[in-house]
């Protein structure tokens, strides 16, 4: 096919759009157009950062870096907790055209050393308080950082032999910007993501300055989020959800200002709420609970916020009506995932009466669910019916969020990514409303007896008990069923026992027999992601292992 003739000259244009169009050049603009406002503020150093302030740290790292040798497309990894330096290593590299990499600090030292070796970083950051893993990651693995550097928010913690402090690492760097014209294009990488983890090891998603751009757009769009707005994301930013919704990438670009939370507490972020006029708090529903009953046990003036965002998870209408009450009437929930952001989204208007759903695609993306087959992807327009029923997959057209690959995973990426859609490999059910509402996910799917059983389902009827405070649901192996449904619980009241729930679970008129756990193991806590999901393969791994050993409990006859 020919390439269609245009009625204009658009050589300036293409040649102004792909290269100046860039996420540094938006923050580069609020120094300047918002030098006298805060870009950054750390409750727990007692600091604060104007935009030009932070532009000068971040001028002294990319100096830094430099005299490192960091090239273009070279990647720069840190490993930190929520941080003034992490903003900044978000920042610095970028200005020198490399990629800025962050990881999950909650990460094993073998999955930290399985990232090292995947991206083969020039400089490695890690956290003070991750000095062992850090070590012990090193080496273990085979690539080999030309530079290990310290980040030390207490200012106490001396560095393991071979690394240096950050102090030490940027004290002879210049503030002055660096001589680098035009240091990355519309297509370059700019940062390098890693996904959860929750169906295997986490695979590297790179993000161009296209992505970034229009993440930060799509959070100024839905909040709204402006220049006056001050914002905290309350779980960890190396995830997608931390960096974007709120976090660094859409507040620094919108030229608002932003409050660090290193570790999550209740009364810590009400308390900043108040005192720093916070407008928009960012959370998981289960941050939104332990929010709402300090609000109630010791109340504080939150007429300056405008909004609270949950992502990660479902929220429930019952929880969705009293955190309206009790701490804003706006509540907005995010859908989506590492590779393509939040693509589906409930707005205050939503709720609560579309609670327990998705919501329904974001303003520039496109959504579908479709049939599965065992065999290959569902062609997009093979679409499930509209009628709240019929179980498919989730698939996501996002082109300004996603960049439609991974690193080192070609074979992992043909598997996910088919004519410009992503197939996320949730698993739900929509409406002719097209709001969506997510059942599992394929790889977690069970098939006792030959029906298939979604944990997710099991998980939402068990949490109704009044006794339970948390769930997650797997399976284990038999010879008669193929899979018997196995739930991990942690009591809300002590007295719960494994028939009590079996005999709830019986009763319950949303629940088929065949879909009822036949084992219990009653935990402390359930093993999550750093961002809050469920690690249901794990899950079902331990359970193989604990039924072997006689530690689950059976709950009736089978």
């Amino acid at each position: 096919m020919e390439a269609q003739k245009l009625t204009y000259d658009a050589q300036m244009f293409k040649d102004t759009f792909e290269k100046e169009f860039t996420y540094l050049n938006g923050f580069l603009r609020n120094v300047h157009r918002f030098k006298e406002r805060t870009a950054l503020t750390c409750p727990q150093r007692g600091r604060s950062w104007s935009y030009p302030q932070v532009n000068g740290a971040c001028n002294k790292l990319a100096h830094a870096l430099m005299a490192d040798g960091v090239e273009r497309q070279q990647i720069v990894m840190y490993q930190l907790f929520n941080c003034a330096e992490f903003v900044f290593l978000y920042l610095a590299p970028q200005k020198i055209g490399a990629i800025n990499c962050p990881i999950n600090f909650r990460l094993s030292y073998g999955e930290t050393a399985h990232i090292l070796d995947d991206s083969k970083p020039k400089v490695y950051f890690y956290d003070s308080e991750l000095k062992e893993t850090a070590e012990k990651a090193l080496n273990m693995a085979k690539h080999k950082p030309a530079r290990v550097v310290m980040v030390d928010v207490s200012g106490k913690e001396k560095p393991f032999a071979g690394s240096i402090t950050y102090e030490e690492y940027v004290r002879d760097g210049s503030e002055a910007n660096p001589d680098v014209k035009r240091p990355s294009g519309i297509y370059s990488e700019v940062t390098r993501l890693y996904t959860s983890g929750t169906t295997g090891m986490p695979k590297g998603v790179p993000l161009n300055n296209i992505n970034e751009i229009m993440s930060a757009h799509d959070v100024m769009m839905h909040f709204p989020l402006g220049p006056t707005d001050k914002t905290m994301n309350m779980t960890p930013w190396f995830h997608r959800g931390g960096l974007y919704s709120g976090g660094p990438n859409p507040t620094l670009y919108a030229g608002g200002s932003l409050v660090v939370l290193r570790s999550f507490d209740p009364k810590t972020i009400l308390d900043h709420v108040e005192s720093y006029g916070l407008t928009f708090l960012i959370g998981a529903p289960v941050t939104l609970k332990a929010l709402y009953d300090e609000q109630l046990e010791r109340p504080r003036n939150l007429q300056k916020l405008k909004g609270v965002v949950t992502m990660g998870a479902p929220l429930e209408k019952k929880a969705c009506i009293e955190f309206q009450k009790v701490l804003t009437p706006n509540i907005f929930n995010g859908y989506g995932s590492t590779e393509a952001f939040w693509n589906t989204f409930l707005r205050p208007h939503d709720l609560p009466e579309m609670a327990g759903t998705a919501g329904r695609s974001c303003t520039d993306d496109d959504m579908a669910v479709v049939m599965v087959y065992p065999d290959r992807l569902a062609e997009p327009e093979d679409v499930v019916a509209k009628d709240g029923q019929e179980v498919g997959e989730v698939i996501i057209r996002a082109p300004g969020k996603c960049s439609y690959t991974y690193i080192n995973r070609e074979n992992e990426a043909r598997a996910k990514y088919y004519k410009g859609w992503l197939y996320i490999g949730d698993l739900a059910t929509w409406n002719e409303k097209e709001f969506v509402t997510i059942v599992g996910r394929k790889d977690d799917m069970i098939i006792s007896g030959g029906e298939n059983i979604q944990p997710v389902q099991v998980e939402e009827v068990i949490n109704e008990n009044p006794k339970v405070k948390d769930c997650v649901v797997t399976s284990v192996p038999d010879e008669k069923w193929g899979e018997l449904v196995v739930a991990y619980v942690v009591k809300l009241d002590p007295s719960l026992t494994a028939p009590e729930l079996d005999g709830f679970c019986k009763k319950h008129p949303m629940l088929a027999s065949f879909k009822r756990p036949r084992y219990y193991r009653f935990v402390e806590a359930l093993q999550l992601t750093a961002t809050g999901k469920k690690i249901h393969y794990k899950v079902k791994q331990k359970a193989k292992e604990e039924m072997a050993e006689g530690l689950l409990e059976k709950a009736s006859a089978l």
